[in-house]
């Protein structure tokens, strides 16, 4: 497919067509990562060299979109697509307003109130469904279908950025559907071509984890100085086994040892993730548990209002408490905010958009074999 195409393979493709191979892939890659061009729109093309181009089936997109949800505001849009073999997966593009403040935070969707980064923000996934479990995520409960191609994972920021005309793309977030360590080689991979070809700072680039340890190992020893993003949950083992059963596999002391050593090579702010579920972690309890692990690291913590999932049964804390929980964590010396929930009402969580989606087909077929 046309995103898992290397230089040289894109080269063998224009030379089936009658084109010189070095130099038309040139321009075709140029085309393809620096201005989002389709292969129908290469101007520099001749034009029916273009239209075999975009008739030969190698060179044929892997994402079709499904359905495009916007927020009231139009800050946010949700992309559905489907990949070749049928599966479903997300993508996010958030747009943030510039003002006069400026974060010494890592430039993620998790910094400070987000009200003047000025940054437009592209979510993706790495994977179709996940199998990480974790019982408060749509994702989670849905289960796992395939990791993503690098290809696949490059695409989404590539029509992200053509929606996003006339911003530009400047930030990247590995925190869509599935586990981006859980498939490291091809994420690193998405990471570097999209830091080399699309020009996407590094630092400007998260890579989220619900805790594999291993992965966090790899990423330190790897050379571009990425973000990392812990999906933390629950600061004892008893809670996050509950919560994130990875935790079972890779105990907190474990995961805390290995964030220690990734902190001391890249020597960058670490950030905890913690999606508040009413009653389960966001008690005084969870307060001093999770200071002590933040303090101990310096991290970061993104406190996160859990956003509804329609038939499920877990309940984000309320506004109120969720103001109550930050406020307790910052009393303690502990660098947090609150990630604003971005288009709600266009299921803008992760696996909303693709459980709804799923939901109404399922109601679909249920009407028309009752009819």
């Amino acid at each position: 497919m046309l995103y898992d195409c290397s230089l040289q393979e894109i080269g063998a493709i224009a030379g089936d067509h009658g084109l010189d191979e070095s130099y038309r892939a040139q321009q075709i890659w140029h085309g393809l990562y620096s201005t989002f061009s389709t292969i129908d729109q290469l101007t520099t093309i001749p034009a029916n060299k273009r239209q075999s181009l975009s008739e030969d089936s190698r060179l044929s997109p892997s994402l079709t979109l499904v359905t495009e949800s916007k927020s009231v505001d139009g800050l946010t849009t949700k992309f559905l697509w489907r990949l070749p073999d049928g599966y479903l997966i997300e993508t996010v593009l958030m747009h943030y307003p510039s003002t006069s403040y400026q974060s010494t935070e890592p430039a993620t969707d998790d910094a400070a109130d987000d009200e003047a980064i000025g940054r437009t923000t592209v979510c993706v996934s790495s994977q179709a469904g996940c199998a990480m479990g974790c019982g408060f995520c749509a994702t989670g409960q849905a289960g796992f279908d395939r990791h993503l191609t690098v290809g696949e994972i490059v695409e989404q920021v590539i029509l992200a950025a053509r929606a996003a005309k006339p911003h530009r793309v400047s930030n990247i977030v590995f925190m869509g559907m599935g586990e981006p360590l859980a498939n490291d080689a091809r994420v690193w991979q998405a990471v570097q071509r999209l830091h080399g070809d699309v020009g996407i700072g590094a630092r400007s680039i998260t890579v989220s984890t619900v805790g594999m340890v291993p992965g966090i190992r790899k990423l330190a020893e790897r050379t571009l100085p990425v973000n990392l993003a812990v999906s933390l949950h629950a600061a004892n083992n008893e809670l996050r086994n509950q919560l994130v059963p990875i935790n079972k596999t890779y105990p907190i002391e474990e995961l805390v040892e290995a964030c220690a050593d990734w902190i001391a090579s890249k020597n960058r702010r670490l950030s905890f993730e913690w999606a508040l579920i009413a009653d389960t972690n966001d008690r005084l309890q969870d307060v001093e548990e999770l200071s002590a692990l933040a303090q101990s690291l310096n991290a970061h913590v993104n406190v996160i209002p859990l956003n509804p999932t329609p038939g499920w049964p877990t309940v984000g804390s309320a506004p109120a408490h969720v103001k109550w929980f930050v406020d307790s964590l910052r009393s303690n010396g502990v660098n947090a905010t609150t990630r604003k929930n971005r288009g709600t009402e266009i299921d803008a969580a992760c696996g909303q958009l693709r459980a709804s989606h799923s939901v109404a087909i399922s109601r679909r077929a249920n009407n028309q074999r009752s009819t």
